[in-house]
């Protein structure tokens, strides 16, 4: 009976997210691949050291302005619930990796800004379009998507996560 009911759940999931912007994203419910990147301000983040959290990946460049509001956001969300088991990463996916740590000491943000100056990652994560978010949930499986993350996105955002920390 409950594994009934959670399948009804993450299936009810799966269909909010398709209505967030995950039409045709294939990662939904699979397990999020492993990355190791290395951070704008030193050291190694490995995706799988943070199984147990939520984890949101926030893919960005330099050169998308949507992308700067969408980290602002994200940081307002990360600061609130980190205790609750947040965890939160942005992605560089600049090829120009100098203009990447400039903007990375200029938007000072509470999360980690990591660099994919190979897009390795992204490949992982299938990114077609910037900005875009990835929600994770504690046991490792994509949950959720973004993308073009925007104030009407925002709301819808914020209850799935608080839904995934309440887990």
């Amino acid at each position: 009976m409950i594994k009934l009911w959670r399948s009804a759940v993450v299936s009810a999931l799966i269909v909010t997210s398709i209505a967030a912007g995950a039409v045709g994203y294939p990662l939904i419910a699979d397990p999020a691949p492993d990355f190791a990147l290395h951070g704008f301000t030193g050291g190694n983040v490995r995706l799988s050291e943070h199984r147990g959290e939520v984890v949101v990946l926030a893919f960005w460049s330099t050169g998308c302005t949507p992308c700067k509001s969408q980290l602002r956001a994200l940081d307002r969300s990360f600061a609130t619930y980190r205790s609750a088991g947040l965890q939160m990463y942005g992605i560089s996916v600049d090829d120009d990796q100098a203009q990447a740590r400039d903007f990375v000491a200029a938007h000072r943000l509470g999360f980690e800004m990591l660099a994919d100056p190979h897009k390795s990652v992204s490949r992982l994560y299938a990114v077609d379009n910037l900005p875009m978010a990835i929600v994770i949930d504690r046991s490792g499986v994509v949950r959720h998507v973004y993308r073009d993350f925007g104030t009407q996105s925002e709301s819808l955002y914020l209850r799935e996560l608080r839904s995934l920390l309440n887990e």
